[in-house]
């Protein structure tokens, strides 16, 4: 398997989680898992009072995703004029902002970071140098007094 697919596959898989998927078919079918997850969002809205939710998100790469991800069950993500592009609000019920929709976002987000590392480091490895580690720690030079 492609190291592409395996990251599609592992994002399928973070999903399901959240949709809370109980058998394999469940955690295989994608579009069942985010279905699962709009009525998880339609049932707190129904329940729950809707609050504004205020996010700062400075990683352009992040802010992509966590937008994505709102749109993607129905939560409409904005900003208040002359806001800073990192800030992201959205109204939601409290529950699944902090159960399913922020958790979820981290755990996406830490697979994409590692993946985007990991191909990053390997470019730069073979097409700029192969030592890619942090520079070198050296004592500073003593000053003349």
């Amino acid at each position: 398997m492609q190291p592409e697919d395996q990251l599609r596959d592992k994002l399928r898989k973070i999903e399901a989680l959240y949709a809370g998927a109980k058998t394999a078919g469940e955690k295989s079918a994608a579009g069942a898992a985010a279905e699962r997850i709009r009525l998880k969002f339609a049932d707190a809205s129904k329940t729950e009072r809707v609050e504004e939710f205020k996010f700062s998100i400075p990683d352009p790469w992040s802010r992509q995703l966590f937008t994505a991800l709102c749109r993607r069950y129905g939560i409409k993500p904005f900003r208040y004029t002359r806001m800073h592009r990192q800030t992201v609000i959205i109204r939601a019920p409290a529950s699944f902002v902090q159960m399913t929709l922020w958790p979820e976002f981290e755990e996406l987000s830490g697979a994409l970071t590692a993946h985007l590392h990991e191909i990053t480091t390997k470019i730069i490895r073979e097409e700029v140098h192969e030592a890619t580690q942090d520079a070198e720690e050296m004592n500073e030079p003593r000053q003349l007094g």
